[in-house]
């Protein structure tokens, strides 16, 4: 009769468990987080979570002032910093791969060509 006891504790016991993994895991991404934004300093080069490269000019408790081109500052949520730049990110801007032009751009992808520029046998 009681051969379904295992079974109930089992069935009782795996959410329970997954609960407590998923509380473990979401603590350790937030000391994650809070030590990296702990550890940003003046002048770093960063990457937001929304794509915005910039450098640090000024931090306070909750914002980080960013310059995101010469003479150009933005206030953001310290939140809002995904990571900071390596190398190897900014060489893909400035590399030899991205300055190189392609040769595998059709003449309708043309740039200067618009969809209302296209005479589509008319």
């Amino acid at each position: 009769m009681n051969t379904n006891g295992g079974f109930s504790l089992l069935i009782f016991a795996l959410p329970l468990l997954l609960l407590g993994w998923l509380f473990f895991t979401q603590n350790k991404r937030m000391k994650q987080m809070r030590d990296f934004s702990s550890s940003l300093n003046v002048g770093d080069r960063i990457v937001t979570s929304s794509g915005i490269y910039g450098t640090v000019k000024h931090l306070d408790e909750a914002s980080a002032w960013l310059e995101i081109a010469e003479g150009t500052t933005i206030r953001v949520d310290r939140r809002a910093i995904a990571m900071k730049q390596t190398d190897t990110a900014s060489e893909g801007v400035s590399g030899t791969a991205a300055s190189t032009p392609s040769t595998d751009v059709a003449p309708d992808d043309a740039p200067g060509n618009t969809p209302d520029s296209q005479q589509n046998g008319q």
